[in-house]
């Protein structure tokens, strides 16, 4: 394929619009960037594309414009229930954001209507916008897509709304797969008409995007855009405008370094990765209280109506942090990020290269950090290696205040704190265990009490990685963490009485009999019944008689007959009865053995 280079919109070997050239005007991008100018003039020809490139490349513009020129050349104009055009996204952060960047193009287009499909919000309602608005742009989430292509008994027939297709957009094809989502998609694309055109776009093709591409594309113009001064053999992922750093200090010294990194670049836009949702949760309150006079902001995964608005405002602000999983390291566009930080390395390099890849988009300088521990050292050779990522080193920072005795104070003033603080720990330990790099990030080499220290624990924590182990070097408090108070009046309030109706609990079990909870009472008790008799036998057979188990059994039956009177089930009569019964029985079995 002839090589095509960034210039002018004009410049392309197909007029735009005057409707998208005056948007592009207004938003002021008055060049392509290479991906653009590559992708652009295939895709309105007609021709399925499969684009990589590096993150912040201006790959959403390269998808945007060529399905506003699809169609708007249609022969036959699309009714307000007929879909055009479908774009797809891992993350509802990043369908937000393509959602704001069409917005911009179809106000000159108001024959266009667009939806928004993602989770977090009420489906019926989404059904009664796109019933009363229309959506010939679908920007949606896999989940909620395919859930309303379920809705016609709500009424809503997407699946008839979409026979009029035009084109398909699976935006970070890989991320798509890579979270699960092949099912979700597989039953989508059983949906859409086969005359269409699909593009794939992404920052790595990996061999599931490969499969992805010779599945749903046809013929398709396969796109890798490298940026200038990048050799031809280069794989580099990261913008070559990006610094990336790395820095090695121990378990219990990275909390530090990260404090007083932060407070010395109080008036730039951070981002700082984290490796569980736990660990967010956590971390994020003590950078609250350490870290004044800042904006700061947590979002994970399993936020659920909060994280539009988070996203929403945080990319408003000059300047902030916001604490994260790898939920905001896929395709998400925040203006003006000066430093990415990775307290966490990520579960893999390609996560990495798209963590790095949320400063230096599209021209722009940026920075990135990753705190590493001594052990974790080589993972810089394997980065270089496996993704071309060149890394300089940035030494620890000098006189920086031990911060980790506020955060134990901090935990014993608040059981919230205390809490999250123990299951960031064992979230994080687990989340170490299952890394893609377990040559390297050895959890058997793992310092954990140095570990813990850089957690701030009062204690540690009853877990299995842990079992069996001394931990001579973590000092735990003297106190009792059971006696740490919530702040919050009416969770305190709450957990007093739970702990009141399980002291009653005990004192009530006190003396009886224990069973295993989670079996069912009368399995335990037939289970104990036939060890007794078998031990019963056991001893009778060596103490030399051979009484077999029928007899035994008759030898059972008299304790059972025992417990029966003394609850009154059976009369005194019954039961001398049923025991004269019972010897007899004996009587004539040793009878018969001592004639023989």
């Amino acid at each position: 394929m002839e090589r095509v280079t960034e210039g002018r919109w004009e410049s392309l070997p197909i007029t735009l619009s005057p409707g998208v050239l005056q948007t592009l005007r207004e938003l002021g991008f008055p060049h392509m960037t290479p991906v653009q100018s590559a992708t652009i003039p295939l895709f309105m020809n007609n021709k399925d594309v499969a684009a990589e490139a590096v993150t912040g490349s201006g790959k959403t513009l390269a998808f945007v414009i060529p399905i506003l020129e699809i169609l708007l050349r249609r022969e036959e104009k699309l009714k307000k229930m007929q879909v055009g055009a479908i774009v797809i996204t891992p993350t509802r952060e990043l369908a937000v954001q393509i959602d704001e960047v069409l917005s911009h193009f179809t106000k000159h287009f108001p024959q266009f209507s667009q939806i928004l499909l993602i989770g977090g919000r009420n489906p019926i309602e989404d059904i009664e916008k796109f019933k009363e608005h229309g959506g010939n742009i679908i920007i949606a989430t896999p989940g909620r897509l395919e859930d309303m292509f379920r809705r016609k008994a709500d009424g809503l027939d997407l699946a008839s709304c979409v026979k009029s297709l035009d084109v398909l957009v699976l935006d970070e094809a890989d991320r798509l797969l890579d979270m699960g989502f092949e099912a979700s998609l597989n039953t989508i694309l059983d949906f859409l008409p086969k005359q269409r055109r699909t593009g794939l776009f992404s920052a790595t093709q990996t061999q599931e995007v490969e499969n992805l591409v010779r599945a749903g594309l046809r013929n398709p113009v396969r796109i890798s855009v490298k940026e200038k001064g990048v050799a031809a053999s280069s794989t580099q992922k990261t913008p070559t405008r990006l610094e990336n750093y790395y820095m090695i200090c121990k378990a219990d010294e990275k909390f530090n370094q990260l404090v007083h990194f932060l407070r010395q670049h109080k008036q730039e836009k951070h981002l700082v990765f984290f490796s569980t949702c736990a660990c967010v949760e956590y971390y994020g309150k003590a950078l609250e209280s350490l870290v004044k006079n800042v904006k700061i902001m947590c979002i994970h995964g399993k936020m659920k109506h909060k994280r539009n608005k988070i996203f929403t405002e945080f990319r408003k602000l000059p300047s902030g942090i916001l604490v994260c999983t790898d939920v905001m390291a896929r395709g998400i566009d925040i203006p003006e990020v000066n430093w990415v930080l990775q307290y966490d390395p990520p579960s893999s390099a390609s996560a990495f290269v798209h963590r790095c890849g949320r400063t230096a988009r599209i021209g722009h300088l940026g920075s990135a950090l990753v705190f590493l521990l001594p052990m974790e050292e080589s993972y810089i050779n394997f980065l270089s290696i496996n993704q071309k990522c060149p890394m300089q080193e940035m030494k620890p920072l000098k006189n920086v205040v031990d911060v980790l005795p506020k955060l134990k104070t901090l935990a014993l003033a608040d059981r919230a704190m205390f809490e999250k603080g123990m299951k960031a720990f064992v979230s994080c330990v687990q989340a170490y265990a299952k890394h893609e790099c377990n040559l390297i990030f050895r959890i058997k080499d793992l310092d954990f009490a140095s570990f813990a220290r850089g957690f701030a624990l009062l204690r540690m924590p009853r877990m299995p990685e842990l079992k069996g182990k001394c931990f001579s070097d973590f000092v735990p408090v003297s106190i009792d963490t059971d006696s740490i108070p919530f702040k919050d009046k009416n969770r305190e309030k709450q957990r007093q009485k739970l702990l009141e109706q399980q002291r009653k609990e005990r004192q009530e079990n006190e003396g009886k009999r224990k069973f295993i909870r989670n079996k069912a009472w009368s399995k335990q008790k037939a289970k104990k019944e036939k060890k007794k008799k078998k031990m019963t036998t056991k001893r009778r057979r060596e103490e030399g008689s051979d009484i077999e188990d029928e007899e035994m059994e008759e030898l059972l039956n008299d304790t059972r007959l025992l417990k029966r009177l003394k609850k009154g089930k059976i009369s005194e009569e019954e039961f001398e009865k049923r025991l004269m019964s019972s010897e007899r029985k004996v009587k004539a079995v040793v009878d018969s053995e001592s004639e023989d």
